[in-house]
């Protein structure tokens, strides 16, 4: 009989699974169990679809024929219940689905507001698309919104609500945008950006209570009392992965779902990927919670070769997200901060918890005007960076920090004179290709 492979999750992490699936075993059986009745689109697109800068349909990176052409079962449904020893599913109507192996790839949902008035309308979070027609919609209708929160969501739903019209006031608890992953100058930019564009920026406020009339949002008061008028409140504090099928069933969790590094779970044939999945890294001896995309997407292939019989140790590529912040092309890579984010009660999207785990490490800058390149260099290797502004040294400066490159040859000469980064690092990095594309 047919393999019967069963997913959980119609996000990246779960097709990514689907698809290497039906390559390495064509006669099995696979079904998507999926709540979410858009079924696959791309979640970081949602931002660009907020702001009206590409149409709903490019969200959608693979077609509903395409998923059909596939092969797959597609089951709209919630599911409820893991029989471990029966290998069942159960859904919320009652429906059972057998399975030989099971993903869970059911991603995470944002952290809710724990402020008076959470729950009136007009109050927001962005988890799916949605979510995103629900803002989009209320914006249309709307003068004034709110926003709270941190990351790259918080910042995505501030510059999205600005671009359908509407007046937004940005809450920071902190002094500044995302501490814990960029310095005083980059915050500084960011800053700067919003606020040129018209967004309202207030440090050191905190939200005391949301303010309604007839269930309807009409005020945020802020913690010194201050009242802000809006119909609107959009709230990006972090994200929690789905862990409530997993625990019911005796699955071990901690902030996510903890699994070994070939995506295996503790029970039998379960295997989770994407951001509910918790990764041991044989390397580090850490298991990490990532939301990125790729990320993800690697999680369902490496799952994948697991389910199928094959297993091989995921290994993580050096965490990276290109992104905009406020308008400004922006790419992190590897670890180069540390701490909590005063904005954030959990892991956002487009994070990784691998930036933060910046070692004391010596930092050269070199800056100009909106232009901004910060290597944060060990004793022989670059070990992160972030580019801000003209990206020309975005791939040299990943591939060397995923090759642990020895930079010893310039690292006096970085650290000495902070104004010749781009060039010294294009020099060096077109040498190094170099010299590695002649090895055998």
């Amino acid at each position: 009989m047919a393999t019967e492979y069963v997913i959980v999750g119609s996000g990246v992490a779960g097709i990514a699974a689907a698809e290497a699936l039906r390559s390495r075993a064509p006669g099995a059986s696979v079904t998507v169990v999926t709540e979410d009745p858009d079924g696959f689109y791309s979640r970081p697109g949602l931002a660009y679809y907020l702001s009206g800068t590409i149409p709903e349909k490019q969200l959608f990176p693979r077609s509903p024929a395409d998923l059909r052409d596939m092969g797959l079962r597609w089951v709209q449904a919630r599911a409820t219940h893991i029989d471990v020893a029966g290998h069942r599913l159960t859904l919320a109507d009652d429906r059972t689905i057998p399975y030989d192996k099971l993903l869970l790839a059911t991603g995470a949902r944002a952290a809710a507001p724990d402020f008076p008035g959470s729950d009136l309308d007009g109050i927001f979070t962005l988890d799916t698309l949605g979510d995103a027609r629900r803002l989009v919609r209320k914006a249309n209708r709307s003068g004034r919104a709110v926003v709270v929160g941190g990351g790259i969501t918080a910042l995505e739903l501030a510059e999205g609500l600005h671009a359908c019209g509407v007046r937004v006031h940005y809450l920071l608890r902190g002094a500044r945008y995302w501490a814990n992953v960029l310095d005083a100058e980059e915050s500084h930019l960011v800053e700067e950006h919003l606020r040129s564009d018209g967004v309202e920026i207030h440090s050191h406020t905190r939200v005391r209570q949301a303010l309604g009339k007839k269930g309807k949002l009409i005020a945020v008061e802020t913690d010194s009392g201050a009242l802000i008028p809006c119909h609107m409140l959009a709230v990006a504090i972090g994200t929690r992965p789905h862990l409530d099928l997993a625990r019911a069933a005796g699955v071990k969790v901690d902030r996510g779902i903890l699994t070994d590094s070939c995506l295996r779970t503790s029970a039998p044939d379960i295997f989770a990927a994407g951001d509910v999945a918790q990764v041991y890294n044989e390397r580090s001896g850490r298991a990490s919670l990532d939301t990125l995309w790729p990320t993800a997407r690697a999680h369902g292939e490496a799952a994948a070769a697991a389910m199928a019989g094959e297993p091989t140790p995921y290994q993580p590529a050096t965490a990276m997200n290109v992104t905009l912040l406020a308008g400004i092309p922006t790419t992190i890579i590897g670890a180069l901060g540390s701490g909590s984010d005063e904005d954030l009660v959990a892991i956002a999207r487009g994070d990784s918890e691998r930036w933060r785990n910046a070692t004391p490490a010596w930092v050269v800058v070199e800056q100009h005007a909106v232009n901004r390149v910060r290597l944060m260099l060990g004793e022989r290797t670059i070990t992160g960076a972030l580019v801000m502004g003209d990206q020309t040294l975005s791939r040299p400066l990943q591939r060397l920090i995923a090759a642990e490159a020895d930079i010893s040859p310039i690292r006096d000469s970085l650290l000495a004179d902070g104004n010749t980064i781009l060039e010294r690092i294009a020099t060096f990095s077109a040498e190094w290709e170099c010299s590695h594309a002649a090895t055998p």
